[in-house]
């Protein structure tokens, strides 16, 4: 139970030595130290942006949202395929690929570990910020911020395993742990995600200033807030947070869909909240997250892996002459936007155009580590949200308005008179096509009851209910002594 613990909760000396990355390109760009936790105290300015920089930290690691998270959000979906080369497994990629799923696949326990050490770090954030001496207004950010994060995690833990141990302060005693060992159910944890961000709109800035990018605002809580209601069929919560999305003028559309992903599209009008790509001390991004897509191949076109490629399934659902394919698909054989031409002999035909970087005209440090931000909340999204919101409350012409926007940018046709089931169809397939790759489609399958129906199709063998939700892990079920249960029928 002691290593159970430590497994879900970052322990205290991990906490204090921990290297703080900066969550803007120049906000806290220090070299790493170690320190003690009355050093951090005593000096609430420099300890309590270490403190709430190791909470955002964990949005770069490999487990959070890199290769595992990859597979199970997008490779499970109909959107993708495995890629990379028909030999390359990818440890557990060509399982997930084909559902054959397993609690013992090593993508499961990766994305556990990882977002629950975010969990701990923000519990952690969240008690000793609350012990310094900061302004009201400081602390208030530095809470808000911390209670972001932690319904972030949880959010991503949610969507893939359901109802998970819920943990809303740093565990102090045996009673704790043991408590800490038991699964809430899903309900508990909308209801604690919506606390906290409730609670962080309250406290985060409307603006963040430009050197601190990336930090999350009262905007990025609204945003993440929509969803979360809009996963719970909350229609009318829903409505709410995007009406004070769209009606505080701060955001637009991008009128060139592609440039979005392009680093010339960092913090642009559509962007609500971003995982910023650290470019200076370390010059770090989420770890290998743009090796893992990039093109496979040989010499100048060997880009990466290859994984988590476009299927021809998604290619073709794109109608004629939507301009969102050639910013989504990347064809191999092609010229890119740079001006570097790919290969026509590279393993796959089509890459994710959303995760390349450009060697020449963008920020590039090496495979790695590449200075790649991963688009979180974006203002079309809410947009979607609205239109399907405004739907299922019976108003078409309200979300007829929001779902053209979208449909315009892409050089489209408007949608006119529709009935609400027709809407219904459309704002699903808008919904596919606008947010590709974005780690959303597996988890929209789900939530609108289509998965079954739409991966046999494919003549994967999903089955329902089982594969309603990712088996819990199987090591976190043995390490907890057996308290943690498995979801039904695995």
């Amino acid at each position: 139970m002691k290593y159970t613990s430590n497994k879900i909760l970052l322990p205290l000396f991990l906490f204090l030595l921990v290297a703080v990355i900066s969550c803007g390109k120049k906000f806290l760009n220090e070299p790493p130290r170690g320190a003690t936790i009355n050093d951090l105290l005593n000096n609430p300015q420099d300890g309590a942006q270490r403190i709430i920089g190791a909470v955002y930290n964990r949005l770069y690691d490999w487990e959070t949202h890199s290769f595992s998270w990859i597979g199970i959000s997008s490779i499970t979906s109909d959107d993708a395929d495995k890629g990379s080369s028909a030999g390359d497994g990818g440890g557990d990629k060509i399982e997930l690929d084909g559902w054959l799923i397993s609690p013992t696949n090593i993508s499961f326990n990766e994305v556990w570990e990882g977002n629950f050490e975010g969990i701990g770090r923000a519990c952690y954030a969240i008690k000793f910020i609350n012990e310094m001496s900061l302004s009201p207004v400081e602390k208030d950010r530095y809470i808000g911020e911390a209670k972001f994060l932690r319904a972030y995690y949880y959010w991503n833990l949610l969507r893939v395993f359901g109802g998970v141990p819920k943990i809303d302060k740093v565990l102090t005693s045996q009673a704790d742990i043991e408590t800490a060992s038991i699964r809430a159910s899903a309900a508990e944890i909308y209801a604690f995600i919506e606390s906290d961000l409730t609670e962080a709109a309250a406290k985060l800035p409307t603006v963040i200033p430009v050197t601190e990018r990336g930090r999350a605002s009262k905007a990025a809580a609204q945003a993440l807030l929509a969803k979360v209601y809009l996963y719970q069929s909350k229609w009318a919560q829903s409505k709410s947070m995007c009406d004070i999305l769209i009606g505080s003028g701060q955001f637009s559309l991008l009128s060139n869909y592609g440039l979005i992903w392009r680093e010339a599209g960092e913090f642009s009008a559509e962007s609500i909240w971003e995982v910023n790509a650290v470019a200076v001390n370390p010059p770090k991004g989420i770890q290998q997250y743009t090796e893992v897509q990039g093109m496979r191949g040989s010499g100048a076109g060997d880009f990466g892996w290859g994984f988590n490629t476009p299927s021809q399934n998604l290619v073709n659902v794109y109608e004629p002459g939507d301009l969102r394919k050639a910013a989504t698909i990347l064809v191999s054989g092609s010229t890119l936007w740079d001006g570097f031409v790919t290969s026509n002999t590279l393993p796959n035909p089509y890459y994710n155009y959303k995760a390349y970087v450009s060697l020449t005209a963008e920020s590039y440090f090496d495979r790695g580590q590449s200075n790649k931000n991963l688009r979180v909340c974006r203002y079309g999204e809410i947009l979607l949200i609205k239109a399907e919101v405004e739907n299922e409350l019976n108003d078409t012409t309200a979300s007829k308005i929001a779902l053209n926007q979208l449909r315009i940018r892409a050089g489209l046709l408007p949608v006119l008179a529709i009935s609400q089931a027709s809407m219904r169809d459309k704002i699903y397939k808008e919904r596919r096509v606008e947010m590709a790759f974005e780690h959303d489609r597996m988890f929209d399958l789900r939530r609108t009851g289509r998965a079954a129906a739409v991966l046999q199709a494919l003549g994967k063998p999903y089955v329902s209910p089982k594969h309603n939700l990712f088996p819990i892990p199987q090591r976190q079920i043995d390490l907890s002594g057996n308290k943690i249960t498995q979801n039904p029928g695995y």
